[in-house]
């Protein structure tokens, strides 16, 4: 008797240890994600620093010139009316470029995803062309094209269409085999199946293509302007690297960095919103 009530009293201990470590927390693989504004110390660091060689002499403005002095700087151009008129064309090609491809990269995508023929005709292509890089093309743009805008936005639109492309028509061949078998069996047409099954199962992979087409078309930007351009902010830039003139260069690298940043952000939001069944399934 009393062997059998010492290993009961043993399994009840070990029952109620298992019961409180099933109850305790899993552990983290990965760390926390850290509140947005942790995010911004890591570059207040870089300005602090920046600033304070500059006002302490060791960074010469010839060379480089203060956070402050840029911003003080941008400041006089937004209220003598120059950078609004620069901004708007650069915005302009970029997010015409950024349209174009997008929409040709999702239609590309459905043909070569959904039809062997499609496939057969497109797939190759787009790798070709992932294969070589867009800049390369410019030599070979300017003799179709010219100098002029519609260069511009045509590379821009070939540095999205592959992202987008790519991504795009991983996302439709990776769609569950069930939700395909489904629709057949409940008869979707075509047009149906587009609508119900292929796009919403492409959305993840379309989002994350569209956040890498919205950073390249501002990068591609970024050396387009600095070919033959009378407006843009690459062209204040170009100008202001002749003269000279570090703080206006500085501001054109801030707008570039902050008109990417505030782009993604926007299509992260979107993206939140498109996709928030995903949440609710999963809670």
């Amino acid at each position: 008797m009393t062997d059998i009530s010492t290993s009961t009293i043993v399994n009840r201990r070990i029952t109620r240890n298992a019961d409180r470590t099933d109850r305790k927390k899993p552990a983290r693989l990965t760390p926390e994600r850290l509140p947005a504004g942790w995010r911004l110390i890591g570059p207040l660091i870089i300005l602090m620093g920046w600033e304070a060689a500059s006002r302490l002499g060791v960074l010469s403005p010839n060379t480089l010139a203060a956070p402050s002095t840029a911003v003080r700087t941008g400041i006089d151009m937004v209220l003598d009316g120059s950078l609004p008129v620069h901004l708007a064309a650069s915005a302009a090609r970029a997010y015409s470029g950024l349209f174009l491809g997008v929409f040709a990269g999702v239609v590309l995508a459905l043909l070569s995803g959904l039809t062997r023929t499609g496939e057969a005709l497109i797939d190759g292509v787009v790798q070709i062309k992932r294969a070589v890089p867009t800049l390369a093309l410019i030599p070979l743009v300017i003799i179709w094209l010219g100098i002029g805008e519609a260069m511009k936005i045509f590379l821009i639109f070939t540095a999205v269409l592959i992202p987008v492309y790519i991504n795009t028509h991983a996302a439709l061949r990776g769609i569950d085999i069930g939700h395909v078998e489904l629709a057949r069996t409940l008869g979707l047409s075509r047009a149906e199946f587009i609508r119900h099954v292929a796009l919403p199962g492409a959305l993840p992979g379309f989002f994350v293509s569209l956040r890498l087409a919205v950073a390249l078309c501002w990068t591609a930007l970024v050396v387009l302007e600095l070919v033959n351009t009378q407006t843009g902010i690459g062209y204040l830039m170009n100008r202001a690297r002749d003269w000279g003139q570090t703080d206006i260069i500085v501001v054109g690298i801030i707008i570039y960095a902050l008109l990417g940043l505030v782009s993604d952000a926007i299509v992260r939001f979107i993206e939140s919103r498109a996709l928030s069944y995903r949440r609710a399934l999963g809670s």
